[in-house]
């Protein structure tokens, strides 16, 4: 169902590793029920969403919480539902059943167009961009509500479509430069490497001004020099005030990020915790290593 292509480093170090590690008496207790986030922080907050391909139930009454700036992370085994979980999230596909609040908003039956203008946007485990176009052209497409959108408005308010294209531009620039891409601004898209296309994509994420990103594996791919500086993005536009829900196969990548993980096998939720409780949650382990 998912096209995902596991992390070798899954299956073996991060998470059994840890076992080994000294923990704090006090945090021993090892959590496998889902607990939630208190309400009035959430940001993103699904329950009982359920998707059946077929006879395949891809999505089985799963939820998933993000607390209102954090960084979150999604992990499960291949086949477990994540990517299907984030196309409902974003209302690529629609749910079978099940509620998603964002904001305290249901937004389980709007639009993907109405969600991104809600703040809620995501990138996509391939880096989606559009390759004859110029590396600033692409970031130009992540903005929302121009005026120059619709046709009447752009014939009478002209002087209006001037100022947000000059907006637009210079915010695009000023993305660009902050993730090393304004060198090739005016470069084809199609030119860059595959870890640029995921900068790009990731820089376009900030066009519309969001206040949630969903990242579908953002390190897949993408050497480890350029991991670490997709990191460090992260974390700096999270104490800007963005929150984020992360796919990831990458362990040490979830493991350093994250506050709270959330664990999918088999379309259901298996455990939620900080990155410490997951390390050793033998259920988690059983997921990934079969033991």
């Amino acid at each position: 169902m998912e096209n995902e292509q596991q992390n070798t480093n899954v299956q073996s170090g991060s998470l059994k590793g840890s076992q080994s590690s000294t923990t704090d008496p006090a945090d021993t207790n090892v959590k496998t029920a889902i607990a939630p986030e208190p309400e009035t922080d959430l940001l993103l907050n699904a329950k009982d969403l359920c998707k059946s391909f077929g006879g395949i139930r891809a999505v089985d009454r799963a939820a998933i919480q993000v607390a209102r700036g954090s960084i979150t992370g999604l992990i499960g085994p291949n086949g477990a539902g994540k990517t299907t979980l984030f196309n409902l999230l974003s209302s690529f596909i629609y749910p079978d059943a099940g509620e998603i609040c964002f904001d305290g908003m249901p937004i389980q039956t709007l639009s993907p167009y109405r969600i991104a203008q809600a703040g809620l946007v995501r990138t996509f485990q391939v880096a989606r961009v559009l390759s004859r176009l110029s590396v600033l052209e692409n970031m130009l497409l992540g903005a929302q509500n121009q005026t120059g959108e619709n046709i009447v408005r752009a014939l009478f308010r002209s002087g209006q479509v001037r100022v947000e294209e000059r907006h637009n531009r210079e915010r695009a620039m000023s993305i660009l430069e902050s993730v090393g891409l304004a060198a090739k601004a005016h470069d084809y898209a199609g030119a860059l490497s595959g870890g640029q296309r995921k900068l790009l994509e990731l820089a376009r994420a900030l066009m519309p001004q969001p206040r949630l990103i969903l990242l579908d594996e953002p390190a897949a791919g993408v050497n480890p020099t350029l991991i670490g500086q997709i990191c460090e993005h992260i974390v700096e536009w999270n104490r800007e005030g963005i929150s984020f829900l992360v796919i990831e196969h990458n362990m040490d990548v979830i493991m350093s990020l994250c506050d709270r993980i959330w664990v999918l096998a088999e379309g259901r939720n298996l455990a939620n915790g900080s990155p410490a409780e997951i390390q050793r949650n033998p259920k988690v382990l059983t997921a990934y290593l079969g033991e």
